[in-house]
């Protein structure tokens, strides 16, 4: 049921999107399998830094990725893309430090997209409390290709809450946040809200936590998928 809906998310997607664009481009290329070992799985781990919360008012200023293959982050293919801003951004420049005169030399939308996309493509979308990541993304194609972004995801804030949730208990608020996640790892702190710097972290929890869903039992990409 849940491949048959995938598929069907897929297909309405690339008949939206027409032809040959970055899109379908990337719908082209068949997601890993659900069954596919977590050793063998390929990952993109993104973070995005935005004016605000709200895909729908909102808007992305920078993407940073970089692929993780099985046990290996692949740091020659970690990139950071500022997204071209016509205009102030707001007291939003205090969180992310990126400033207007920075913004406004960016890359078209369209341009940091077709870079996700093609780096995307096959791969496992990891992110941390991915829904930022899935809806941004979403819509941003949406405008763009006129249509959504479906895509597999493993999100690293959904397996830390499954790791550090005993049988009667929850996690307590602000231990699933990306710092306090490392840390609970034993991971260095690093400094929050760049993209690139982000994306590290987090893909560097995910190979922590890939070692703990193990010794559970957890070996397949369906274990781990939200």
């Amino acid at each position: 049921m849940i491949l048959g809906r995938e598929r069907r998310r897929r297909e309405r997607a690339r008949r939206a999107a027409g032809e040959d664009t970055p899109l379908v481009r990337f719908l082209d290329v068949p997601a890993p399998r659900r069954s596919t070992r977590l050793a063998d799985v390929p990952f993109l781990a993104i973070d995005l830094e935005t004016t605000g919360l709200d895909p729908r008012t909102d808007r992305i200023l920078s993407v940073g990725f970089v692929p993780v293959d099985g046990d290996v982050i692949r740091l020659g293919g970690a990139r950071q893309l500022i997204v071209r801003a016509d205009g102030e951004v707001g007291q939003s420049a205090t969180v992310h430090g990126l400033t207007d005169d920075v913004l406004a030399a960016g890359l078209d939308l369209e341009d940091v997209l077709t870079q996700v996309l093609d780096a995307l493509a096959g791969r496992v979308l990891l992110a941390h409390y991915a829904v930022i990541e899935e809806e941004f993304l979403s819509a941003a194609c949406r405008r763009v290709f006129s249509a959504p972004l479906p895509v597999r995801i493993v999100d690293t804030l959904d397996l830390q809450r499954r790791l550090a949730a005993g049988p009667y208990d929850h996690p307590r608020a602000g231990t699933l946040r990306l710092g306090q996640a490392r840390r609970y790892h034993g991971l260095p702190t690093y400094r929050a809200h760049a993209a690139l710097t982000d994306a590290l972290a987090c893909a560097e929890l995910y190979l922590a936590q890939r070692v703990a869903f193990s010794d559970r039992g957890t070996t397949t990409l369906k274990g781990v998928l939200r």
